[in-house]
């Protein structure tokens, strides 16, 4: 398919999409979202390498997260792995869906690498939806480097798949699951099924 447009038509929502609305129980801009699940490379502390992503809610349909590169996440010398930058990429527009208040899943991830991003350096995300059509939510994500107004490193156009919580508990690993069914605490519970696995 080189030189083609068909795989950006993917992630393009069509005509009949409808403009996203913010639950009214969404958390409120400027709140700090939290990792959905410890154990999550992108947003878990319970990662020793993991991206320790923390991600806030913007306004309307919009969050904004920052990540720092570390030795771990190196692919070329001194520079962040592509794979790690599509990972802060998913794990940011992956966020928006608690906005949303659904559980969804990556579809599509189209992954735009503008520069590189050395070691050491704070990569700040803005993500947002930008339409949603029946179980699909489109959104679109920019990363740049060194403050929210730094150069472009990466940008990102997603569609999001609304799953039920099945999905996890089908494919899931039986273990993980079954101790994050248990939790206690019912808000960690929930959250632990929000966003892609």
């Amino acid at each position: 398919m080189s030189g083609t447009d068909e795989p950006r038509a993917l992630t393009t929502p069509p005509q009949d999409a409808v403009a996203p609305v913010r639950h009214p129980d969404a958390p409120a801009p400027g709140e700090l979202l939290g990792a959905h699940y410890d154990r999550c490379f992108g947003c878990g502390t319970g990662q020793p390498h993991g991206l320790h992503l923390a991600a806030r809610a913007g306004d309307g349909v919009s969050v904004r997260a920052e990540f720092t590169v570390k030795e771990a996440h190196q692919g070329a010398p001194g520079l962040a792995h592509g794979g790690v930058l599509a990972t802060a990429l998913d794990e940011t527009l992956g966020s928006l869906n608690w906005l949303l208040r659904v559980i969804a899943v990556t579809g599509r991830l189209e992954t735009d690498y503008v520069r590189p991003v050395p070691l050491g350096t704070v990569l700040h995300l803005d993500a947002r939806i930008t339409a949603v059509h029946g179980r699909k939510i489109y959104s679109t994500a920019v990363g740049r480097i060194g403050s929210p107004d730094g150069p472009v490193a990466v940008c990102a156009q997603a569609v999001f798949i609304e799953v039920k919580v099945d999905h996890f508990i089908d494919n899931g690993r039986t273990e993980e699951i079954r101790a994050a069914m248990t939790d206690p605490d019912q808000v960690r519970r929930a959250r632990a099924f929000e966003v892609n696995p």
